[in-house]
């Protein structure tokens, strides 16, 4: 029976497009948000943004990575572009057209948290891949933080 539940489980996962692997990942984005969360809330916006913008820091996951910005859209946390870091975001576009960094904030604003598909260059890489991100408005602050995994 205990087999049958889990070929059913992973049949229904494919009929809605959803492998194990990214719905791992897309737990994995939402525990890193959270995790950022406590630290603003527990040490200060200061010192968290110290943390997200080291690159070897524990907001950073193989591919995954915490980034922060301010309610304006200007980006303060991104631990692998620094020459981004301080610069409006309002205004870039993904390759298909989208000004996905106005859905972060419109998300962050209301409802305060939910998911995005864009793309967006993996790390150490020019092409544009395919990604979807976790962000959460922070609570009592100017800022919203999100995190996300590659689809492709």
């Amino acid at each position: 029976m205990r087999t049958f539940s889990l070929v059913a489980f992973f049949l229904l996962l494919g009929l809605f497009g959803v492998s194990p692997v990214a719905a791992d990942q897309a737990d994995d984005c939402v525990a890193l948000v959270e995790k950022g969360l406590a630290l603003i809330k527990e040490k200060g916006r200061e010192e968290a943004l110290n943390a997200i913008n080291n690159s070897d820091g524990p907001f950073v996951k193989g591919e995954l990575y915490l980034f922060a910005l301010t309610m304006d859209n200007v980006l303060v946390g991104q631990p692998h572009e620094k020459l981004l870091r301080r610069m409006n975001m309002s205004n870039i576009q993904d390759a298909a057209g989208r000004y996905f960094f106005r859905t972060f904030k419109e998300i962050a604003q209301n409802p305060g948290q939910g998911w995005v598909e864009y793309t967006w260059a993996k790390p150490g890489e020019k092409n544009a891949s395919k990604k979807k991100s976790f962000i959460k408005k922070v609570p009592g602050e100017d800022l919203y933080i999100g995190a996300g995994y590659y689809l492709q």
